[in-house]
């Protein structure tokens, strides 16, 4: 499987919960985007360093493609942002980050399931 299906198929966009995906390699890169979804080489590498020191993500924040996020939790796992109504899921796994923006009247809720599954699924098989 690609990439792409990742982000296109029954986890992420076909959820029908996600509203845009993007998959950041660890040692830089994105890996997978859904279309139109840019995020920014320093955007990249500021969420891979958020999960190096995720005591500050909340001081910080989290931009992705230009909009900044107050994160409500972090560990080295997980980061969960809000902007408004709307908001993003981001997990670590063993070699990248998943990246997740959901838009109301989605929920935090309904968005982090997805992620976290394809999260889980990506470590059991060393990604």
């Amino acid at each position: 499987m690609s990439w792409k299906e990742y982000i296109d198929g029954q986890y992420l966009l076909g959820s029908g919960v996600i509203a845009k995906a993007a998959i950041l390699g660890l040692q830089g890169g994105v890996w997978a985007s859904s279309p139109g979804y840019t995020i920014s080489p320093a955007e990249q590498k500021a969420v891979v360093e958020l999960f190096n020191n995720p005591d500050n993500a909340p001081i910080n924040g989290v931009r992705l493609q230009g909009q900044k996020f107050f994160v409500l939790q972090a560990n080295k796992r997980s980061i969960y942002g809000k902007k408004q109504a709307d908001g993003c899921v981001l997990v670590k796994t063993k070699q990248a980050v998943l990246v997740a923006e959901y838009i109301a009247p989605n929920q935090a809720q309904e968005a982090t399931p997805p992620v976290e599954k394809l999260a889980d699924y990506l470590i059991s098989i060393e990604y």
